[in-house]
């Protein structure tokens, strides 16, 4: 995409702006009541800045942002580029500084500034692409306050107009087509052309607004977004959005541009920082030619192409839900008129008391008044050598989100944990909050989502995975996987992480930053885990993350501790093509007990021989194999689930999110340096999760005991001795869970 990059002279400095459609531009800055209160924050961040009412009240049902009369007025405007690349034109808006002694400046100058600086910021893009900085004409002025617009301004408006121009697409008149009367203004042009063209649009900037709130998309996204909700915007888009950026409403960058500098008083200084992607904050390695923007050196990020090629000639559209008044933030802190949590928040659901306990200290922790740099306020680490706040939040909106406050429900496997957010949930949407239960993998996103709607019937939840319908739907409560969050931009009060511990999430500082920016400043952040990365466990005993630890299953029973078989390599049992005896009596034990038998193996080449081997020991019984590169692995967990598989040997693909209700768990080659504590602690959740059955037998085989096996059995013994020391623990079975 390519862009108009101008610079207009306001009161107390000069700015640099960018435009989609320079005629809304011109309008906005040359007209009476159409200049922004705030002159620097529009030439800042152009987000959650304040806007007036006209001096004339409404036009089309919309509040245009206005300034009073004779309060401040533009002096010069000046065309820098008529089309420039949007990336190029980006960095010369984020990284341009006034001085003093750019009033003084002539045409020649403005231009062998914006030569130098795109040379200087873009070193590596421009390489081979010298043509841009030979084919810039000298700067242009277009209007002056005195004089109005100048014989060349009027030539290239009426260039431009032709070029840019929503008035002849065969669905303009759903936009609002000038009436024949307010054609003649069109038809003569100037500024009259321009004003019209800013009334006539106003009303559907505020729907692309509307559509807009909360979100993150890139241009391709936001015309899918339109062609399925909003058609008749469509035509029309570039100059909505150019206008509801004027108001401050939304912001536009490019998807991959230079990460914002420090700036200094000297506008020529400074060092070229490597372009960052404005949606994951990741380092853009890749650089392609590309036939949009016209440089053969376009740089694209790979980190979250899944959701799209972000790159710097593609438009990125950033819809703050805090853009506009809003009421006070439901969480902590608002205005107090639903009174503190109370007990009966909790009657409903039917918790034990175990869950009872933790799910009152979370709505305790929503409940609290967030304090600046209170206990538990995140920092989140940025993906790969980015920016910090990955070059596109304001100093300010950055600070407010370096401390949203976090809470951890730090919940054994077979707790309950969807049970116990439920009240957090209804919390904040009795509050008028919207709610975001983010989880690692689609299959339990589409788990959850029919228990979320039986649990509130009258709220009906957004499901976002890849390729789903409801993607561009609104709700007050969504479910998503954590990529989605990508698409989100300060739209939720209350953000549950589920499962953080686990795939793609954890130790991807991509989702992580994803994840911040989609929450509100003055929101909250609930994480949910069975086995907590030890960073957060060490911030927990060093006080600086709430959480609450629910240390027993919902049926009362202890955790199944594991116990330790000594037994040689599945390797070694494979190339002798015999299993071993110390394996086969507990094997024997739990066929003859009619468990369901977990056997994990940390190779997915040794699944097949292992998997004969048991067939000829126990040719009676239904046994399978399964890993990730299984076609039919759906189709084997719905059978072990339902019972017709007896053993199933897998990875850890099955670590999480399969409950069968009487089971055992065999992990073989406890020692392999793929499992760790928390995958151990996991394989071994596995088992004793239903009432029925709840000391179902866990066994760690292997040829030597190691650090992550004794601290997987060290954490699952505290739980249970928390869980009986708080009397969680049925009496009479308070020693079920211990190894026999």
């Amino acid at each position: 995409m390519k862009v108009c990059l101008y610079a207009v002279r306001c009161p107390s400095e000069w700015e640099v702006k960018v435009s989609l459609d320079f005629d809304i531009d011109l309008a906005w800055w040359t007209q009476d009541g159409r200049v922004n209160v705030s002159w620097r924050g529009v030439g800042r961040s152009g987000i959650g800045q304040q806007y007036t009412r006209l001096k004339g009240g409404w036009e089309n049902g919309t509040e245009l942002a206005g300034r009073a009369p004779g309060a401040g007025e533009a002096k010069f405007i000046l065309l820098l580029a008529a089309e420039l690349p949007l990336g190029l034109a980006v960095g010369l808006r984020d990284g341009f500084m006034h001085h003093a002694r750019m009033d003084e400046w002539g045409a020649r100058e403005w231009n062998e500034y914006l030569q130098e600086e795109l040379a200087r910021r873009f070193k590596g893009e421009l390489a081979r692409d010298k043509f841009f900085l030979e084919s810039l004409g000298p700067a242009r002025l277009i209007w002056t306050r005195e004089k109005g617009m100048t014989r060349e301004g009027r030539a290239i408006q009426r260039e431009m107009g032709e070029r840019i121009s929503p008035w002849g697409e065969p669905q303009a008149e759903q936009v609002g087509r000038p009436t024949a009367e307010q054609g003649a203004h069109f038809d003569r042009g100037g500024l009259d052309r321009c004003g019209l063209k800013l009334r006539v649009i106003a009303g559907s900037a505020s729907r692309l607004v509307d559509a807009l709130a909360g979100r993150s998309l890139l241009a391709a996204e936001l015309q899918q977004l339109l062609a399925e909700r909003l058609p008749e915007l469509a035509p029309a888009w570039r100059s909505a959005a150019q206008y509801a950026h004027l108001q401050g409403r939304v912001q536009l960058t490019a998807g991959v541009a230079p990460a914002a500098a420090r700036h200094s008083r000297a506008p020529l200084r400074g060092r070229a920082r490597p372009p960052r992607c404005r949606r994951c904050g990741s380092e853009a390695f890749r650089c392609t030619p590309c036939g949009s923007c016209g440089l053969s050196s376009c740089a694209y990020c790979e980190a979250c192409l899944a959701l799209g090629r972000s790159r710097s000639c593609a438009l990125l559209l950033r819809g703050s839900a805090c853009a506009v008044p809003s009421p006070p933030s439901p969480m902590g802190g608002g205005d107090g008129t639903a009174g503190p949590p109370t007990g009966s928040l909790l009657d409903r659901w039917g918790l034990s008391p175990a869950q009872r306990a933790a799910a009152g200290e979370a709505l305790r922790f929503l409940a609290e008044p967030q304090e600046a740099g209170g206990r538990g306020g995140m920092r989140v680490p940025l993906p790969r050598n980015a920016a910090p706040h990955g070059g596109g939040l304001p100093a300010g909106k950055a600070a407010a989100h370096a401390r949203i406050p976090r809470f951890l429900l730090w919940a054994v496997t077979g707790a309950g944990k969807t049970e116990m957010i439920f009240p957090l949930i209804q919390y904040a949407l009795d509050r008028g909050g919207t709610v975001l239960v983010a989880t690692p993998r689609r299959d339990v996103v589409l788990e959850l989502a029919p228990r979320i709607a039986k649990a509130f019937p009258d709220e009906p939840a957004a499901v976002l995975y890849g390729g789903s319908v409801q993607r561009w739907e609104r709700a007050r409560l969504y479910l998503a996987t954590t990529h989605q969050l990508l698409r989100f931009q300060e739209a939720f009060d209350l953000v549950i992480i589920d499962e953080l511990d686990a795939f793609p999430y954890h130790n991807d500082p991509m989702l992580a930053f994803a994840a911040e920016a989609s929450c509100k400043p003055g929101g909250r952040f609930i994480y949910l885990s069975a086995t907590p990365p030890l960073s957060l466990q060490r911030e927990i005993r060093q006080g600086r993350l709430a959480h609450a630890k629910v240390p027993a299953r919902f049926h009362g029973y202890p955790l199944p501790v594991p116990r330790r078989v000594a037994m040689s390599s599945v390797a070694e049992a494979v190339r002798r093509q015999r299993l071993p005896g110390s394996l086969l009596q507990p094997l024997n034990e739990s066929i003859l007990r009619g468990a369901q038998i977990f056997m994990f193996v940390s190779r997915i080449r040794h699944i097949d021989p292992f998997v004969a081997m048991l067939r000829r020991r126990f040719s009676a019984l239904s046994i399978e194999g399964t890993s990730s590169q299984d076609e039919q692995r759906s189709d084997k967990v719905l059978n072990f689930r339902s019972g017709e598989i007896r053993i199933l040997v897998t990875t850890t693909i099955l670590e999480r999110g399969v409950t069968v209700p009487k089971s055992d768990v065999y992990i073989l080659d406890a020692d392999s340096e793929l499992f760790d504590e928390a995958s151990l602690v996991q394989m071994a959740g596995r088992a004793g999760r239903s009432k029925d059955d709840p000391a179902g037998i866990v066994v760690f085989a292997s040829p030597e005991w190691t650090r992550s096996q004794h601290g997987a059995v060290k954490q699952i013994k505290a739980m249970n001795k928390i869980a009986l020391k708080k009397g969680f623990l049925r009496q009479a079975d308070s020693k079920a869970g211990q190894p026999r």
